[in-house]
């Protein structure tokens, strides 16, 4: 078997991205990831990564938390609470010439689900994420098993 070129993280990130803004409240997020099925949903100000929301983060984040008193419902909790005080803000990315080991030992080392993609000015052109590198290993032993899927 011959050697073949490093596969690079613009090959494998989907690019096809759902993104919020610091101004969208949480019942915006919560109905995204819900309807769409999404678990890591990035935000973005002009197209310049500013942070992330991942669904461990909205697990976390219970009534009990926002509003200690108990004096809220959950709907206007809700409604009156922005993805701007519940984001991350110190994110890791990665670029999209990196290649797909970095990417995928960076996600193992940091215990991440996904990685955002952005440009060298910041903006977000893709993400990669568990399912991305997933399907990548099976590409790739399926052509070192023949072909066989």
């Amino acid at each position: 078997m011959g050697t073949t070129r490093p596969r690079t993280i613009a090959e494998i990130m989907s690019t096809d991205l759902i993104t919020l803004n610091e101004e969208d409240n949480l019942r915006d997020l919560v109905d995204g990831m819900g309807r769409l099925q999404l678990r890591h949903l990035p935000v973005v100000d002009d197209d310049r990564l500013v942070g992330l929301i991942t669904h461990r983060d909205v697990l976390r984040l219970t009534a009990s938390a926002l509003d200690p008193q108990g004096l809220t419902s959950d709907a206007r909790i809700l409604e009156e609470t922005f993805v701007h005080s519940v984001m991350r803000r110190d994110v890791q990315t990665v670029g999209p010439e990196a290649r797909v080991i970095d990417a995928a030992r960076t996600m193992t080392r940091l215990k991440l689900g996904c990685l955002p993609v952005v440009d060298e000015a910041g903006r977000l052109v893709g993400i990669v994420t568990e399912h991305d590198l997933l399907r990548f290993l099976v590409e790739e032993l399926s052509i070192q098993d023949g072909g066989d899927s």
